[in-house]
């Protein structure tokens, strides 16, 4: 922990809450219906007063209907008013950084203020989507270092007389780049850049105390950041009742079961919690439990603590919290509880 965790320990009321939206799709629906549920959602969240909303590019997923992840953040931002939207994120080896540099720096036109570019070095997909991407044979993000540079100098405006590739619009636009990772990587190149890091503890959560401990102890202040900004992503499926939570919390789990098998599909509906015991097998648990460690399951009472606990164990500046169940309306309330014990907290004199 950094010194300045060490004087001040975070609680939830010190800290922002963000939005990361895979846009599910589930079983007997379409990606249309979808994608209305994602702008739905950032719609109820800007009301909750959540700080951003991101969403991820993934590739040759049944569930997941965020693929063509920059124009998804052009209709969310349009259906919305104020909060940030963006990129949760582009696995940047999958594009020319031109390309981004345009389509970002079109969005930042066109919301001026509002969008993030959170970039990853995952290609989020299987080998043969891979090639089916057009991308080259450097698959292990090796050269995401270089990639990353170009792109940054394409945000950059042109030094008098410099005569290089353009991107228009792009060039001279102050977007916000975040790194995200699941591994120390991208926190140590984030360090050495002096950018705002996320980690991906919402689904690979086994490094993220380390990650961030090398993010603090390495950060190099820059034009961007004074000092380190760090964001960690948590699971919350939150219900009225721990029991209801608990249920809803088995789409998620049913997910990953699929993933680990080989069988990625649309997300199925929830089911007993006795039942998932006949579903699994016990090294499977095993497994879908370590990936899914990251989460808070339950009532608002039990988010409360959990979160509190969370932020305690990391010291994070902000949560972004991913919410995957079956129906709509109860991600919504999910949400909507989140959002209330946040208030909660922040009301209260500690």
């Amino acid at each position: 922990m950094t010194e300045k965790g060490q004087e001040h320990h975070k609680a939830l009321k010190d800290i922002k809450l963000s939005v990361l939206d895979l846009s599910p799709i589930v079983q007997e629906s379409t990606a249309k219906q979808a994608l209305h549920n994602t702008i739905d959602l950032a719609q109820h969240v800007e009301k909750l007063g959540f700080e951003r909303f991101w969403l991820a590019e993934h590739h040759n997923m049944p569930g997941i209907a965020s693929a063509a992840t920059s124009v998804l953040i052009g209709q969310v931002a349009s259906n919305t008013d104020k909060i940030r939207v963006g990129s949760g994120g582009v696995m940047l080896p999958n594009h020319a950084p031109l390309m981004v540099a345009e389509q970002f720096g079109t969005l930042e036109t066109l919301f001026p203020g509002r969008i993030d570019l959170g970039l990853g070095r995952a290609p989020g997909t299987d080998q043969q989507t891979v090639q089916a991407l057009r991308r080259g044979l450097r698959t292990g993000g090796e050269d995401f270092p270089e990639l990353l540079e170009e792109l940054r100098k394409f945000f950059r405006a042109p030094e008098p007389g410099e005569k290089r590739v353009r991107a228009i619009p792009g060039e001279g636009l102050n977007i916000p780049i975040w790194l995200l990772g699941s591994s120390g990587f991208s926190a140590q190149l984030a360090a050495k850049l002096g950018l705002p890091f996320a980690f991906a503890s919402h689904f690979a959560p086994d490094h993220l105390l380390a990650a961030l401990d090398l993010y603090r102890r390495q950060f190099q202040p820059s034009k961007v950041l004074d000092e380190p900004y760090a964001m960690a992503g948590v699971n919350v499926i939150a219900a009225d009742t721990d029991d209801q939570a608990r249920m809803l919390a088995t789409s998620q789990e049913l997910q990953f079961l699929n993933l680990i098998r080989g069988r990625p599909q649309p997300l199925d509906p929830p089911v007993d919690v006795e039942e998932m015991e006949t579903i699994w097998h016990p090294h499977e648990k095993q497994v879908v439990k370590q990936q899914l460690q990251a989460s808070v399951v339950g009532d608002k009472q039990r988010v409360r603590e959990e979160l509190e606990e969370f932020l305690r164990v990391t010291q994070v500046d902000e949560l972004i919290v991913n919410t995957h169940v079956y129906e709509h309306q109860e991600r919504v309330r999910s949400y909507e509880i989140v959002a209330e014990v946040h208030q909660d907290v922040s009301r209260q004199d500690y």
